[in-house]
């Protein structure tokens, strides 16, 4: 039932270009096109979408989403002294 409200509301709200980019996007990446499908479902409850979207503006909000969920990845060397002798020990 949930499933047919989000598909009734994205087909009123996304061209058929956009439409088609965002379900190749659901093979590749579900949560990422659940997260725009999320979003686009807010907006359009709340009356912030014109008009229909187009594949242009799909990919504006797919940026968008990216931005927000992209996961920083940080490098941290930690050297560490290692004690060496210079003599060699041979046995």
């Amino acid at each position: 039932r949930e499933a047919e409200i989000r598909n009734t509301i994205l087909a009123q709200v996304l061209d058929q270009a956009a439409r088609a980019r965002l379900s190749n996007l659901a093979l590749v990446k579900p949560d990422k096109a659940k997260a725009v499908e999320n979003y686009l479902i807010q907006m359009a409850r709340f009356g912030h979408l014109p008009g229909k979207v187009s594949e242009q503006g799909l990919i504006e909000i797919l940026e968008k989403v990216s931005q927000q969920t992209e996961k920083k990845t940080t490098v941290k060397f930690n050297r560490r002294k290692v004690l060496d002798s210079d003599e060699e020990e041979d046995y």
